[in-house]
């Protein structure tokens, strides 16, 4: 019996998805979170087998709590499920120890399918994700410029974002104007709304 474990921060999704994955014979969802600072502790909690998990969530995102469940847990397989098929979130995700890489709108059977498939120890992920992400290549940035544009996010100016990386606003403006020119934005809302679209942040 696979024991599953659902992450997704939207009560209905995650309550059709625990719905459709617990008819299966071989599958029983044995807890499920809303937020990804909660992934780890319930899978330790709930002793599941496969953590199903949505990128887009509160506390930390599913890519970091795929990083933690790795390395605390690592007899728990990962499958990440998003409405958002970014090929940057497949990287990342592959990354950060993810045995699986599916959207949403995956059919229920498909889904099911990528579970088991999981939990026996292979990798499952989405074609045409994986071609556009081959496609796409890499993140251009740096793990600095990744972690400074991320910071710009949240609006501010230079010395917001220079007090909340803690670094010099030369240097902030140093690693924004390098992200920018590689994300071809016109300027830094223009650089977070690309790499926000091709999954880079």
């Amino acid at each position: 019996m696979i024991r599953l474990l659902i992450a997704d921060d939207q009560a209905l999704v995650r309550g059709a998805l625990a719905a459709l994955l617990d008819l299966e014979q071989d599958i029983d969802v044995v807890a499920q979170v809303g937020r990804g600072d909660e992934v780890v502790e319930a899978v330790r909690a709930s002793g599941a087998t496969v953590a199903l998990l949505d990128i887009e969530m509160p506390g930390i995102d599913g890519i970091a709590a795929a990083a933690l469940v790795g390395a605390q847990l690592p007899e728990c397989r990962v499958l990440m499920v998003t409405t958002f098929g970014r090929p940057g979130y497949l990287a990342r995700a592959m990354q950060a120890g993810a045995a699986g890489f599916v959207v949403k709108d995956t059919p229920a059977a498909e889904l099911a399918d990528a579970v088991r498939r999981v939990s026996m120890g292979l990798r499952v992920v989405d074609l045409q994700l994986a071609a556009e992400s081959l496609a796409q290549g890499d993140s251009p940035l740096t793990e600095r410029e990744t972690y400074v544009l991320a910071a710009a996010r949240q609006g501010g100016s230079i010395s917001d974002v220079a007090r909340a990386v803690h670094l010099s606003q030369g240097t902030v403006r140093n690693h924004l104007s390098s992200a920018i020119g590689k994300t071809g934005g016109k300027n830094r809302a223009d650089a977070v709304r690309v790499a926000e679209e091709r999954g880079w942040l």
